[in-house]
């Protein structure tokens, strides 16, 4: 067998990309382990992809296939940062990919209710950013020259929610249709839609004023609701004898500092100099007696609540509970796997507060966790219990990421039954397989499903095939891709119009050897050998585009 591409790897990723290759007609040949590898044809293979979910087996494989055979694309999956960077360097044709890295802004997205995505495509940056028709109307009428995208029907549709790729310019749509457009931030802002900025690349420091109210509030939430019990108590006995000393001690008389500096010192039994109750009325004397025996309990009742306090404070740094108490419009991560770690690392870049739920005790990533400032609380995230101590409630979203599907299914349902749907924070739930995804959305109704297998699958196809994925992102819970292909001479494109494309993929720009990009082509714009053309649309009918323009047909059948 010759130019034939080998997958190693028996997880749903995996079993997508066997898929996908096989439906694009390339010859797709199983890989078990390292020891097959000369039973598979490795020296006359186009390509490999090790998409196994175990690093080692991935590592082992990618270097004896480089090993064998140099011009080799080799495309691995490493979670692992320091193999991926090293294996990243002098690799070779192919690429080394990291299926969190790929997949977790999408998540990052959902959580921010963010509906923008930048994306560099010829030199220019992209932008898919989504919006609310505002008026009836054809998506040329109300958006110009810009390419649609997508269009989501709204409930009033007659066919509420459902998900129209790449529809025409001429398309209708009615007032609040979900839409999204793809252009220039310029080009977006001329025709009214609000373009969010980009996630910042390092965190933004928090002010002075935010990180005063923040430690006010924690020492508050600390402190044991009784002691302000015991701080009242406290208070309305000095006060009140205060007032009484004041108007009743006689020989000499006091004015009110001498009263409320006798009180003070009666009530904390520091002995009397200045002051005393020998020469007073028999009644005084008595009362002095309860202002001593009352001080002597609040004074050590309210000692007892603030040594607790400075107690829990010193305990705070091996407890993450305190930390989390503070935390308002925060994101909790559920699960702290390499994905999680990165959806938590991604949303710190963004200035936002997070707090992960984690079940094992020996997570390789806390250390990670510890560097970014996130606390980590251990538990459950299936119990209500869980769930509260990480005051999902006051969160701003609860994006649950563990690698257990049915773990976030599960957690997911629960989460719907305690956070009121009025409140409308996003949970967003990371679902590997993408027909699983799918069906939980439908039957549980959840609104941001994200599948891992959707959003990585064409990355590692893509460099498999040699194409330039440039980037993923979702709408609803469809995925869509954005790529460039470079048109061969003789190929399928060579000579195409742009009316003659698969109506499910949008020409976004067309790159031509010494000239400038020309954006959003027009229907007669004709493509050559030798163009780049970069596309957007749902990413198995973008990948069978890309794949047209390296395919040679015989001049024959032309």
């Amino acid at each position: 067998m010759h130019g034939h591409t080998i997958v190693c790897g028996d997880d749903a990723l995996a079993m997508r990309i066997i898929e996908e290759l096989s439906t694009s007609e390339v010859a797709v040949i199983p890989l078990r382990s390292a020891d097959e590898l000369d039973s598979v044809s490795i020296n006359t293979a186009a390509a490999i992809i090790c998409a196994s979910d175990d690093d080692a087996v991935n590592l082992e494989i990618a270097l004896l296939a480089r090993q064998a055979n140099p011009r080799v694309r080799v495309v691995a999956r490493l979670a692992n940062t320091v193999l991926r960077e090293a294996m990243s360097d002098g690799n070779g044709p192919g690429a080394i990919l990291d299926v969190a890295d790929l997949a977790a802004p999408s998540v990052v997205e959902a959580c921010l209710e963010r509906t923008t995505h930048t994306i560099s495509a010829a030199g220019i940056d992209f932008v898919v950013s989504g919006t609310s028709a505002l008026q009836d109307g054809t998506l040329r009428n109300i958006y110009g020259d810009l390419a649609p995208v997508a269009i989501i029907r709204s409930e009033d549709s007659e066919i509420p929610g459902e998900l129209i790729a790449c529809p025409g310019r001429d398309v209708h749509v009615r007032k609040g249709d979900w839409t999204a457009m793809i252009g220039t931030a310029e080009e977006l802002s001329a025709q009214g839609i609000k373009v969010a900025k980009p996630i910042a690349s390092q965190p933004k420091k928090r002010s002075l004023l935010d990180r005063l109210i923040d430690s006010v509030r924690a020492v508050r939430d600390d402190l044991n609701p009784m002691f302000y019990r015991a701080l009242a108590a406290s208070a309305t006995l000095l006060l009140s004898s205060t007032v009484l000393l004041r108007f009743a001690y006689r020989q000499p008389g006091m004015g009110w500092i001498d009263a409320l500096y006798f009180s003070s010192e009666t009530i904390a039994t520091v002995g009397y100099g200045d002051f005393n109750f020998v020469a007073q009325p028999t009644w005084l004397r008595l009362w002095s007696i309860v202002m001593m025996l009352a001080g002597v309990a609040t004074t050590a009742i309210v000692v007892a609540f603030v040594a607790d306090v400075l107690l829990s404070r010193r305990l705070s740094h091996s407890t993450t509970r305190q930390k989390i108490r503070h935390l308002h419009r925060h994101v909790v991560v559920v699960g702290l796997g390499s994905f999680g770690i990165r959806v938590a690392g991604v949303l710190k870049t963004a200035g936002t507060d997070v707090a992960v739920i984690e079940r094992n005790e020996d997570n390789r990533y806390l250390a990670a966790a510890a560097e970014l400032d996130v606390p980590v609380i251990f538990g459950d995230a299936t119990l209500r219990q869980t769930l509260e101590a990480a005051r999902v409630s006051e969160a701003r979203a609860v994006a649950v990421v563990t690698q257990d599907d049915m773990v976030n299914i599960e957690t997911g349902i629960v989460l719907r039954e305690m956070l009121a749907p009025t409140t409308g924070q996003p949970v967003v739930l990371r679902i590997y397989d993408r027909e699983l995804g799918a069906a939980v959305s439908h039957r549980f109704g959840f609104e941001s499903v994200r599948s891992t297998v959707d959003l990585a699958a064409p990355w590692f196809i893509g460099a498999a095939m040699g194409l330039d994925v440039l980037g993923t992102f979702s709408v609803g819970q469809r995925s869509f891709m954005v790529g460039g292909v470079q048109v061969r001479p003789g190929s399928e494109l060579d000579g195409v119009r742009m009316f003659e494309l698969s109506s499910l993929t949008r020409v976004i720009a067309v790159e031509r050897e010494g000239q400038p990009a020309l954006l959003h082509p027009r229907r007669d714009t004709e493509l050559s050998a030798g163009d780049t053309a970069y596309l957007v649309g749902p990413y198995r009918e973008l990948l069978d585009m890309l794949r047209k323009g390296q395919r040679t047909i015989p001049a024959s059948s032309r």
